[in-house]
């Protein structure tokens, strides 16, 4: 019977090893479903939801990763996923929504509370700090779905706590599926 797992691995970043990894579940012939990858600070986190076929055990698939040399000093975690694969509605990102300033404590939680008065769901987030003429910067992008009705008062809500807090927002439509 087929598998459906959930793999995690947290390493040290090093040039090739998104490549190894999926290379190495090819080889088993796992199917990569929902994956991510971000490299942070000097770590790197790959995580993906795989479908691996009948008779590719999920001690079989810790073992083939932690042989890959890109894993040395990795820590791994393959187990069994056992939610629902399929993504509800909520799970499709219909804005992307970029905000850029001075980094501060508290900024991801405040912007992040503002989803909640109008019932949307983060899909993705990441932030980083980058480097702008100014010196250091904190950028922060989240993937949303708006519940439709939503739409423009949850924007301008969150274009207005940003401006509050002295950051840039910008936010774009993601074209919706035909």
């Amino acid at each position: 019977m087929a598998t459906t797992a959930i793999i995690s691995i947290l390493c040290p970043d090093r040039v090739g090893l998104v490549a190894a990894i999926a290379g190495q579940l090819f080889d088993l012939g796992a199917n990569l479903e929902d994956t991510t990858f971000a490299v942070l600070c000097g770590g790197a986190d790959f995580t993906s939801v795989c479908a691996l076929p009948d008779g590719v055990s999920l001690e079989t698939v810790d073992a083939e990763l932690r042989a890959l040399p890109e894993l040395e000093d990795a820590k791994i975690s393959v187990s069994r996923f056992d939610m629902d694969p399929d993504n509800g509605p909520s799970a499709r990102i219909t804005h992307h929504i970029t905000v850029k300033g001075g980094d501060r404590p508290g900024l991801i939680a405040r912007l992040c509370e503002v989803f909640i008065q109008f019932k949307a769901n983060i899909v993705r987030l990441n932030s980083a700090i980058t480097q702008g003429p100014d010196g250091g910067n904190y950028e922060i992008r989240i993937g949303v779905w708006i519940p439709e009705a939503s739409v423009e008062s949850c924007l301008a809500t969150i274009v207005n706590t940003a401006g509050g807090l002295g950051m840039e927002c910008r936010w774009r439509e993601v074209s919706k599926p035909r």
